[in-house]
């Protein structure tokens, strides 16, 4: 593990740099403030990112990264490459909003007239954040001579639709030494927590259709079938690890009551913290969906269309960009910030943190989280570190409106800047200190196991681009 003594050499060296660094990124705070705004504006859905992409490739191309668009059969992936040789330190940057979420940057209940999509889990700053980190390390080994490699991977459809997935499967990371990544949250924290493993798929059923009073008989419901798949699934939550998660919505269902559907479609998510696991209950859930066609005389077929390996602590660099992320602190708002957060806080279910909290950084911890992400196969593949920054209200839930709110405003805004500074910070120390990498990367074998063979959940399918549609 990590000692103190490995980081205080190089942490007085980087002290002394710090200053020009951190005011180097205030600078530019109106510039990554904008871009968050305008991709928020956007609020592109996975694999339909178009406008953001090209944003995002024009902005680092623009500070003389060279560009790769269109990678790993993805029209919105991309990366962004500064410097040459070793070590090489990736920097990732997702940029997909939600479906079905709708929300002004206000702090009352607000749509947005026909807009049927937003950044409810923040992507926009995750995008502008990285992106603000890029161009400052950028500067930095510009201006010190630093050999080194920074790599940006623009990472499309983390909401479901495993895009790193395949740029891990595609090679993109084979040559990277370490990645970081942040994500919005509703507190500053650089805990070394894991997620749980997951596995999607649209399972689609097909009977007969008839009229529903004339001629029932003649018929075959495709929705029966979904009714009756859901139910053997419901059942089946009492005899599955505690861990274990499963979550649908029905797609399709029909059109009118009185026409037999001949098509319905259910769309269901696993996660377990093994994937081991997800695929040995995966297996019974395919069962089940085979039982309910038979029972309901109709015919089932599904499409996997996600699926991520849980996330691999590395506690050498969790620690490692803990102490950065105590170095930068947290986020202080203005009188007009407060009284926004104030109202928000008010609407919130149970909030586990209070208002104020977003100027502290939460204790360090190791812990198992119940959401997933596609990070997780991307530190299955090289030693990886992340961090959360409170772009939020303290007690805001991700994929919720009051989270969309403050992604598009200077709440948001202040907590990218906060992500910024250190993931700057990190980089530099990975750039310059190659014990702590080398120490980083033996605890990433030893926990990924000599014995460890990748295979993606997924499967081999090609990447889902029209999973949205």
């Amino acid at each position: 593990m990590l000692t103190a003594g490995l980081l205080a050499p190089l942490s007085v060296a980087i002290a002394q740099d710090g200053d020009e660094i951190m005011d180097f990124i205030d600078g530019r705070y109106e510039s990554t403030a904008k871009l968050a705004r305008t991709i928020w504006e956007y609020a592109e859905v996975g694999y339909q990112e178009t406008k953001s992409s090209t944003l995002l490739q024009q902005t680092l191309d623009g500070e003389g990264f060279s560009i790769e668009a269109g990678v790993a059969e993805i029209p919105t992936a991309f990366t962004a490459t500064y410097g040459s040789g070793e070590p090489v330190i990736a920097i990732l940057a997702e940029f997909d909003a939600l479906p079905g979420i709708n929300q002004d940057a206000v702090p009352t209940r607000l749509l947005i007239d026909e807009k049927t999509a937003g950044h409810a889990c923040g992507h926009n700053l995750f995008a502008a954040g990285s992106i603000g980190a890029a161009i400052a390390i950028k500067h930095w080994l510009a201006e010190t001579g630093t050999s080194g490699t920074l790599r940006v991977l623009g990472t499309p459809a983390e909401e479901g639709g495993s895009g790193k997935v395949y740029m891990v499967r595609d090679g993109l990371f084979d040559d990277v030494d370490i990645a970081l990544h942040w994500h919005a949250g509703d507190r500053n924290s650089a805990e070394a927590r894991t997620t749980l493993a997951n596995r999607s798929a649209k399972f689609r059923f097909k009977g007969v259709s008839a009229h529903a009073a004339g001629a029932p008989e003649k018929a075959r419901s495709a929705l029966d079938g979904v009714e009756a798949f859901n139910h053997m699934i419901n059942l089946m939550r009492e005899h599955v690890p505690q861990e274990t998660r499963i979550h649908y919505v029905i797609t399709a269902g029909g059109n009118a009551p009185n026409v037999v559907p001949d098509f319905a479609e259910v769309f269901y998510y696993l996660r377990n913290p093994e994937a081991k696991k997800v695929k040995e209950i995966w297996k019974r859930i395919e069962a089940a969906a085979e039982g309910a066609a038979q029972g309901t005389g109709t015919d089932v077929e599904w499409e996997i269309i996600h699926g991520n390996h849980p996330v691999l602590i590395n506690e050498t660099l969790a620690r490692m960009m803990d102490d950065k992320l105590r170095t930068v602190g947290g986020v202080s708002y203005t009188a007009h910030e407060q009284a926004f957060a104030e109202e928000i806080y008010a609407t919130l279910n149970q909030p586990e943190l209070m208002l104020g909290s977003q100027e502290e950084v939460q204790p360090f911890s190791i812990d198992l989280g119940y959401g997933s992400t596609d990070v997780g196969d991307v530190s299955m593949m090289v030693p990886t570190v992340g961090l959360n920054t409170a772009t939020w209200v303290p007690g805001t839930s991700a994929h919720s409106w009051q989270s969309t709110a403050a992604s598009g405003m200077t709440i948001g805004y202040k907590g990218a800047q906060v992500a910024a500074k250190t993931l700057t910070l990190a980089a530099i120390e990975l750039f310059e200190n190659a014990k702590l990498r080398e120490v980083a990367t033996a605890e990433f074998h030893e926990r990924r196991g000599k014995d460890f063979v990748y295979e993606a959940l997924l499967g081999n399918r090609l990447p889902p681009l029209d999973y949205r549609e």
